[in-house]
């Protein structure tokens, strides 16, 4: 990749992430899926702490829906340690009525959307930023890299960066990634939804149906 478009990119993650705490200070924490496109924006979000407070911890939700891979979570638990990360993992009721993976868009509701939302209120954010990518799908790339969603906003400042910029990111700042990528993984979601896939496109390995819902997904404050 060219090295001025890289340089662009990671410049202009850190200033989207300096309007953060400038817009909202300590009200801000990171969705965090243990995923490699979030770790490297909590990464990106621990740097910046260290600079503009030191000593502040960086927030980050994990939502636990029951369904995620153990590896994620473990990965979750083991760099919120490494890295002082202020982690609040919120789950669904254990019985929240809605029968896993059968209706993509009732699921992701009820053990995403729901959660996260009361955490947000909970915890009194302003600003969640989110790890997603404007090549991952075309509703991600309409809503720009800010957009307002349940009283608060939502932040993408790595809505530019494609695939091979997160992997470059791993390697380069020398950051752990799941152990699933290594096993034939792409996009990481709950296990039911996800497989290995050999076929092109990052998420191809997710289930179509929820992709073709993504827009009714959003507007329920999907990410």
């Amino acid at each position: 990749m060219p090295a001025l478009h890289w340089d662009w990119l990671l410049t202009t993650a850190r200033q989207r992430l300096h309007w953060a705490w400038v817009q909202a200070g300590p009200r801000v924490a990171v969705c965090w899926t243990g995923g490699k496109d979030s770790t490297v924006l909590l990464h990106l979000w621990c740097a910046t702490l260290a600079e503009k407070a030191p000593g502040l911890r960086p927030r980050a939700i994990v939502i636990d829906t029951g369904w995620k891979f153990p590896e994620t979570i473990a990965l979750c638990r083991e760099l919120a340690w490494q890295w002082d990360v202020d982690l609040h993992i919120v789950s669904p009721p254990q019985d929240c009525g809605v029968p896993v993976a059968v209706d993509p868009v009732a699921c992701c509701h009820a053990r995403k959307i729901v959660p996260l939302r009361r955490a947000v209120a909970d915890l009194g954010l302003e600003i969640l930023m989110v790890g997603v990518r404007a090549d991952e799908h075309p509703d991600r790339a309409a809503s720009g890299w800010q957009w307002p969603v349940d009283g608060h906003w939502r932040l993408a400042p790595l809505l530019e960066w494609q695939e091979q910029h997160i992997w470059t990111y791993h390697v380069w700042a020398a950051i752990p990634w799941c152990s699933l990528y290594d096993d034939g993984y792409r996009s990481l979601g709950c296990i039911p939804c996800t497989r290995r896939t050999k076929a092109p496109g990052e998420r191809a390995g997710r289930d179509p149906r929820k992709e073709t819902h993504m827009t009714m997904l959003r507007s329920l404050g999907y990410f």
